[in-house]
């Protein structure tokens, strides 16, 4: 059996030598690409991301990319958003002057309110799971994530939602729905949880692998 390939959308935003090194890390190499082709023979889309919103979507689409990680998704395919990544997921935001996303998700991106507390959110935060999931298999509860952001995902459907952290009030931190998955916090930078959710990624995509 030929080996799982796992791919980065590379649309010029977010931590990408990062993430890289830490699926390197776990022994899984993955592809960095924006070729469509490329991406859309993968096993697993990653769709990182640090920055606004609107802007991380203007790229995907002058590049073509939104449709292949909505057409990977829908062909059953693992896919995971990390921090501005799982904000994208969703169907819109409303950073800045506001922006659509890739609508794989039902539910809006708005400003975390953190009840006085010093925006952004930066730092290591607990994540409690709301169910069990096979991104979070063999991970404590709660667990210890590190985070940067401002703003958060609300999704439509609460069942969704997989961990929630809380800065001033409580927030999404992770979703699962089906082959999709978000982490708001930033995996590569969290040590041991963080490689252990992303290795548990790998094996999502390895049992779907024909």
């Amino acid at each position: 059996m030929s080996a799982t390939v796992i791919a980065m959308v590379d649309y010029g935003m977010g931590n990408r030598r990062s993430v890289a090194k830490a699926f390197e890390h776990v022994g899984t190499p993955i592809v960095q690409s924006a070729d469509a082709d490329e991406l859309g023979a993968a096993d697993g889309l990653v769709v990182p991301g640090v920055g606004a919103f609107p802007e991380a979507m203007r790229r995907l689409r002058a590049l073509g990319l939104d449709d292949v990680i909505r057409a990977h998704a829908h062909a059953g395919k693992p896919v995971i958003g990390l921090c501005l990544g799982m904000q994208l997921l969703f169907e819109g935001s409303a950073e800045h002057e506001g922006s659509t996303g890739l609508g794989l998700l039902e539910g809006q991106v708005v400003r975390l309110d953190a009840q006085g507390l010093k925006l952004p959110h930066i730092g290591w935060n607990a994540v409690r799971w709301a169910r069990p999931s096979a991104l979070t298999e063999g991970l404590p509860d709660p667990a210890a994530f590190y985070h940067v952001h401002t703003f958060v995902a609300r999704p439509d459907d609460p069942s969704i939602v997989l961990g929630s952290g809380t800065y001033g009030s409580p927030f999404c931190s992770f979703v699962a729905s089906g082959n999709v998955f978000g982490a708001q916090c930033h995996p590569e930078k969290s040590s041991t949880h963080g490689l252990a959710l992303l290795r548990n990624f790998v094996g999502i995509c390895a049992s779907v692998h024909v």
